[in-house]
């Protein structure tokens, strides 16, 4: 057996995801259809918190998955910290762990926070696509959150061929939104960019809105900011309250992982005593077995399974053991014989 361990950087995985935007949507399209049909699986995930840090956790993300021609196992340890963001430095860090489909030897360590926001991504704008019925065109983008979540969602909205006339920007720090704007909205993509000052104004405006906030309870509660029937990705998960998600068409990656943890789909299943506001899953989306209704308010809110890690995870090893670009430690594993 080889005992090699590969290291592969985060410049490594930066430049295959930056290079192949469609490509790692259609891997995503793909996890999710597998983890449907019982070919991946991603159990229940627990937070580690601290009690000094009551912000801050820790998630372990194990998973599994066939995607067919190849079958990849391994774990995602990610770590949020929103105290980073004064620091100057990114709330969240993260490594993957690939192990041998054979032997359960780990393969590699990927740096994982970039494939963790880009698999954010391509969740994202694949939930987008199909809550808009294919018209990949928005006449207002609203951003709430202007991190590297959102970041990498705009990119991977312009990566894939959006039309975006308008972009309206928030965040509760008032100098996100120039950053964001400087350094990462393509100018020429729109008629304006317009840094809102307040969020209920980015909402009543916005026809597509993307929320990626540290936000730990829901803090939007009025439902008339939301009469125009806009698409909403709710990536942060619980920024939004329960008459907010009773009231609307609701999709989800997995109805277990999304009703937990105190999301806001979780704590207006723990007002109402159920859950029958959930309409259906990404992949019933992309199977067509349902269509999103546009006369009314869509919600996509994605839990995050680790299987969309593994499916980039795994694309981000084989190119990089294609082009001989990772580290070798050869002497990793000490015991190598009984």
């Amino acid at each position: 057996m080889n005992f090699e361990f590969k290291v592969i950087s985060g410049a490594i995985a930066h430049e295959i995801i930056h290079s192949n935007y469609e490509l790692c949507q259609s891997l995503v399209a793909e996890a999710y259809r597998r983890y449907a049909d019982g070919k991946a699986s991603a159990p229940t995930c627990h937070f580690l918190r601290f009690p000094d840090r009551p912000n801050a956790r820790i998630i372990p993300l194990p998973a599994r998955i066939d995607m067919g021609d190849h079958r990849i196992s391994g774990i995602k340890w990610i770590a949020s910290y929103p105290d980073n963001i004064a620091k100057g430095i990114p709330r969240a860090s993260a490594v993957l762990i690939l192990n041998d489909e054979e032997t359960g030897y780990p393969l590699a360590c990927v740096e994982a926070s970039l494939i963790s926001a880009a698999r954010t991504a391509a969740s994202a704008t694949l939930g987008a696509h199909h809550l808009a019925r294919g018209k990949r065109r928005a006449r207002c983008l609203g951003i709430v959150g202007n991190g590297i979540v959102s970041k990498y969602i705009y990119q991977f909205l312009m990566g894939t061929g959006w039309e975006v006339d308008e972009v309206r920007l928030f965040d509760k720090n008032p100098a996100e939104p120039v950053r964001f704007h400087e350094t990462v909205i393509q100018g020429h993509r729109h008629r304006a960019v317009i840094h809102a000052p307040d969020l209920e104004s980015l909402l009543v405006a916005s026809d597509l809105v993307v929320f990626a906030t540290s936000a730990g309870t829901p803090h939007v509660t009025d439902k008339a900011l939301f009469e125009h029937n806009p698409i909403v990705l709710h990536i942060s998960l619980r920024d939004l309250g329960a008459d907010i998600i009773t009231g609307a068409q609701n999709f989800v990656d997995s109805a277990d992982h999304a009703l937990s943890n105190n999301t806001s789909l979780h704590l207006a299943q723990m007002e109402t005593g159920h859950a029958d506001f959930l309409t259906g899953t990404i992949s019933e989306l992309i199977e067509g077995k349902l269509v999103a209704d546009p006369a009314r308010l869509r919600i996509f809110s994605p839990f995050g399974l680790g299987v969309l890690d593994l499916a980039l995870g795994g694309l981000i090893y084989r190119r990089a053991v294609e082009t001989r670009r990772f580290v070798s430690v050869d002497d990793f594993f000490y015991e190598k014989t009984r």
